[in-house]
C-alpha cells in the first residue's frame, strides 16, 4: 500500500514540475509586462490583464502565422498518415525479394542526422524552386521513417488470416488496405496524428531555413521575430505563447486516450 502512496505522491510532484511552466506563461499573459517578473511570483494577476489577448493581434501578423501553420501541419499530417500507412502495409502484409533488407535500411535513416543532409536538400529544393515556398516544407515531410515503423507495428498485430481470407475473396491490395486494415488502425492512426501534427507544429529549424517571405512565416518564426521587435513587452510575448501552444493542448486533449491506445497496441511503450 504505500509503494503505491509513494508512487502517486512522485507522479503528482512530477507532472506539477512539468505543468508549472505552462501556468506560469498563462499567469503572465495575463499580468502588465512590470509584474511578469516580480520576485515572489505573484500567481494570481491583479488586475487580470485580459487587453492583452486583443493587443497581441494588432501588434503582430498572428493570423497568419497561426494560419500557415495550421495549413502545414494539417497538410503534411494527411499525407504522412496516407503514406506511411500505405508503406507500412507493404512491409507487414505483402512478401517480395528483399523486403526485411529494404524496411531496415528505411528505418535505419531515422539514425541519421538531419543537419547531415540539410545542405543537399536545400539545394535540391532550390533547384526545383520550392525554396520559399510553403511545398518546401510539404515535399520534405510528406514521407516519414519513423511513421511507416510506427504503423508497420500496429499491422503486424492484425491477424494474417484476415488478409488472405480477403485475398481469397477477390479483393486488391489496396482494396484490403482500404477496406480491412486501415479501419482496424484508428489507435495507430490516430497517435501518428497527434505525433505528426506536434511536430510540425513546432517546428523551427526547417521554416526557418526555408521560408524567408514574412507573408509565409509560421507560428513559431513569427514568435521569434515578435521577440525581437517587442523584447520589452513580457506579457505580450507571454500571451504569444499560449496562443501557439493551445491548438496542441486542445488536440491532445481531445485525442489522448486514442494516443494512449495507440502506443499501447504499437509496441512503442517501454
Amino acid at each position: 500500500m504505500w509503494r503505491t502512496t509513494v508512487l502517486y505522491v512522485v507522479l503528482i510532484a512530477a507532472a506539477a514540475a512539468i505543468m508549472l511552466p505552462f501556468v506560469w506563461m498563462l499567469v503572465s499573459s495575463l499580468k502588465t509586462s512590470n509584474q511578469v517578473f516580480t520576485v515572489p511570483v505573484q500567481w494570481i494577476p491583479d488586475p487580470i490583464v485580459w487587453q492583452n489577448y486583443l493587443d497581441i493581434w494588432a501588434k503582430s501578423d498572428m493570423s497568419t502565422w497561426l494560419g500557415n501553420t495550421l495549413l502545414l501541419s494539417v497538410t503534411v499530417t494527411c499525407i504522412q498518415v496516407l503514406t506511411g500507412s500505405f508503406a507500412a502495409y507493404g512491409f507487414a502484409k505483402t512478401r517480395f525479394p528483399g523486403r526485411d533488407v529494404l524496411f531496415l535500411v528505411y528505418i535505419g535513416t531515422i539514425a541519421v542526422p538531419w543537419q547531415a543532409y540539410m545542405i543537399p536538400q536545400f539545394m535540391l529544393m532550390s533547384k526545383l524552386g520550392l525554396s520559399n515556398t510553403l511545398w518546401s516544407i510539404i515535399v520534405l515531410q510528406a514521407f516519414s521513417a519513423f511513421g511507416v515503423f510506427l504503423m508497420k507495428q500496429f499491422y503486424e498485430s492484425i491477424p494474417d488470416d484476415l488478409v488472405e481470407a480477403a485475398r481469397i475473396d477477390g479483393l486488391s491490395e489496396y482494396g484490403i488496405w482500404r477496406r480491412i486494415v486501415l479501419p482496424l488502425s484508428g489507435p495507430a492512426i490516430a497517435t501518428l496524428v497527434l505525433l505528426t501534427f506536434v511536430n510540425v507544429w513546432n517546428d523551427y529549424l526547417g521554416p526557418l531555413i526555408y521560408l524567408r517571405d514574412s507573408a509565409i512565416w509560421t507560428i513559431q518564426i513569427g514568435l521569434k521575430s515578435f521577440v525581437s521587435q517587442y523584447n520589452a513587452e513580457y506579457a505580450l510575448i507571454m500571451t504569444g505563447s499560449v496562443l501557439s501552444v493551445l491548438p496542441i493542448a486542445l488536440i491532445f486533449l481531445l485525442g489522448q486516450r486514442y494516443f494512449v491506445e495507440g502506443i499501447a497496441t504499437t509496441g512503442l511503450k517501454g
